[in-house]
């Protein structure tokens, strides 16, 4: 099993994530749907409305995707090409690669690095890799340990539209100062796109519902988790 299967694997049996996940349900059940509906709606307008150009970001924190063999698909493109206008317009004071990989291949951030000087990004320029995450939350915690004093800037989230919901949710609850930036110059919908926006909306209500809830019983180990 690769690290990748293994660490959903690992959540899909966490009594945490089993909890929260069985509170999102109940919510959306008593609802008759009404409650993901609402998260559904808010997934689709921070995709449709996010910007492409930040505004007062001075760290880049570029998402990684699962780049098997370092095989880059369209959306993991999108997010590099969107990388590479801004620092060619309107560079930021630093770039984040986030993302790990499956033992013995490259990381996601690596792929990124390497994919980023093939597109004619500068050597010299210092570049700052998380190579360890999974998933979108790992990829934040360990941002937030990596920049340390640097948390007191402003980063912008970089990502496809469809995972900026998600990104923004966590960057929140984490405690960063956050701005979103959309790697597609506008939200194209489409069967495959409403399927993406479908499933960020599930997670999205599964992680907030779930947060809110460990607030609500004080449950420490959850909060820990997500905060």
């Amino acid at each position: 099993m690769n690290s990748r299967l293994a660490h959903r694997f690992s959540l899909a049996i966490d009594r945490d994530v089993l909890h929260s996940g069985a509170v999102a349900l109940s919510a959306c059940a008593l609802s008759a749907g009404l409650v993901y509906v609402g998260y559904f709606v808010h997934v689709c307008r921070v995709a449709r409305r996010a910007p492409c150009e930040p505004t007062r970001g001075e760290c880049v924190l570029l998402f990684g995707k699962n780049a098997p063999r370092g095989r880059i698909d369209r959306d993991f493109a999108a997010r590099l090409d969107r990388a590479m206008s801004l620092w060619q317009h309107s560079p930021p004071r630093s770039l984040v690669l986030l993302g790990g990989g499956k033992q013995g291949e490259r990381s996601e951030a690596e792929v990124a690095r390497d994919a980023l000087h093939a597109r004619g990004f500068a050597r010299d320029v210092p570049v700052r890799m998380e190579a360890q995450s999974r998933d979108t939350l790992q990829n934040l915690r360990n941002a937030r340990m990596l920049l340390g004093e640097g948390m007191r800037m402003r980063v912008t989230l970089l990502s496809n539209r469809y995972h900026l919901a998600r990104c923004a949710l966590f960057a929140r609850q984490l405690g960063f100062d956050w701005e979103l930036c959309a790697a597609e110059p506008r939200l194209r919908l489409g069967p495959r796109m409403l399927w993406r926006l479908a499933g960020e909306a599930a997670y999205v209500c599964w992680a907030d519902l779930g947060t809110r809830w460990a607030r609500l019983i004080g449950h420490r180990r959850m909060l820990e988790r997500v905060t």
